[in-house]
């Protein structure tokens, strides 16, 4: 029997379903930063799966240095993961271009005096360490996992040319590369989570930063024809500088993704990242929405950097390389390492597992929820963090 919704949906407001959450949390966020491992970031983290030697394609094992604010922007394609896996080997990031000897430059590690109030989230909240990007390979593909749990076969970022030019409002020439070698235009029309809440009567909005007349960078949604050619775009993606400032309550499901500067994509310092994520964070515990949110901050992908954990083989696409992710909410243990495992697959079965939706592919149908990082009879304070 289908399910009947009723929704209230007053012009230039959120609409407002009648269908309740299965846990207390009313408002997933998505915050997706740039091209980090887990090792890379929290390798050091007390408790968690980490590690602080990696192994070359010879055989020999280094000891990962130092990271820098400002890292390297190390290639990191499809191919180039797939090598750097090695089968689960994880044993030859050293052959991607850029990063090999005497240097190794994406075997590289941050201490907790460099990333502090991540750290601080993963004392006071959850760090999960066995969470594995969706795809083996870079940023546009992973982002279309975070909204639909496939990316039509893309492997890799669209290009016009020499340039990069994302999604429908791309250059006329612009393609992707789809696995086993061909390619196509970035612009697909495939069901996202943004068309299972709005069947069902729940509001979402994509906070995107714009980019150049290429496309949105990072902007997932600006890559599904029925969103970014209808008045859908206008009614759901919005500009990301105005979030922290924005007077309205949140959304059901919202996706956060950083303008360039503040993405720690490298060479973008980290440092200037992790500010701006404790802004957007601090928006939302200081805003009457906190008591009943789950806000999600991930990395999009692993970056070219070094990680010791061979993530499972679920299909030709990934999974990736692990990045870390850290759970935030007043709904968990805190101080919790959680060893379940995830992909960005996850986030979606997590949304679709509360509000009853139905899953959009295999991938999130068989990902797992991530219900055991969460104590939804706690109530941890909000942490407000120096900005």
């Amino acid at each position: 029997m289908a399910r009947i919704v009723f929704a209230v949906c007053l012009l230039g407001a959120i609409c407002t379903a009648q269908v309740k959450p299965v846990t207390p949390i009313q408002h997933v966020v998505i915050i997706i930063k740039e091209n980090r491992t887990f090792d890379h970031m929290f390798g050091l983290f007390p408790g968690a799966n980490g590690a602080s030697r990696g192994k070359v394609s010879s055989g020999k094992v280094i000891g990962l240095a130092h990271a820098l604010d400002q890292e390297p922007n190390i290639p990191h394609a499809f191919n180039g993961a797939v090598r750097a896996i090695d089968g689960g080997r994880m044993d030859k990031f050293d052959l991607i271009a850029g990063c090999g000897a005497p240097k190794y430059a994406c075997y590289s590690q941050y201490k907790q005096a460099d990333i502090p109030r991540y750290w601080s989230y993963a004392q006071n909240y959850v760090l999960a360490d066995n969470f594995f990007s969706s795809l083996s390979g870079p940023s546009f593909p992973n982002h279309q996992y975070l909204i639909a749990s496939q990316s039509n076969m893309a492997i890799s970022n669209p290009r016009d040319g020499k340039n990069f030019s994302w999604g429908c409002d791309a250059g006329p020439t612009a393609t992707v590369q789809i696995l086993g070698g061909g390619k196509a235009p970035p612009c697909f029309d495939y069901e996202t989570l943004g068309d299972r809440l709005t069947d069902a009567g729940l509001s979402w909005q994509s906070f995107s930063p714009g980019f150049a007349k290429a496309g949105y960078q990072w902007s997932a949604y600006d890559a599904i024809n029925h969103i970014r050619n209808t008045s859908q775009w206008t009614a759901h993606v919005l500009d990301v500088n105005g979030f922290k400032t924005r007077n309205s309550s949140l959304p059901t499901v919202t996706w956060i993704t950083p303008p360039g500067q503040y993405s720690e994509h490298p060479t973008s310092p980290m440092s200037r990242g992790e500010s701006w994520t404790v802004a957007q964070i601090n928006s939302i515990m200081a805003s009457p929405d906190w008591p009943s949110t789950v806000i999600f901050v991930t990395w999009d992908d692993f970056g070219g950097f070094y990680d010791h954990v061979a993530p499972p083989n679920v299909d030709k696409l990934g999974y990736g390389a692990r990045v870390p992710l850290l759970i935030i909410s007043p709904y968990v243990t805190a101080g919790q390492v959680c060893h379940t495992q995830g992909s960005f697959d996850s986030l979606l079965a997590f949304v679709e597992y509360n509000w009853s939706l139905p899953a959009l592919t295999t991938r999130d149908a068989t990902a797992d929820p991530l219900l055991s990082c969460f104590n939804f009879k706690a109530n941890v304070a909000p942490i407000v963090l120096p900005e």
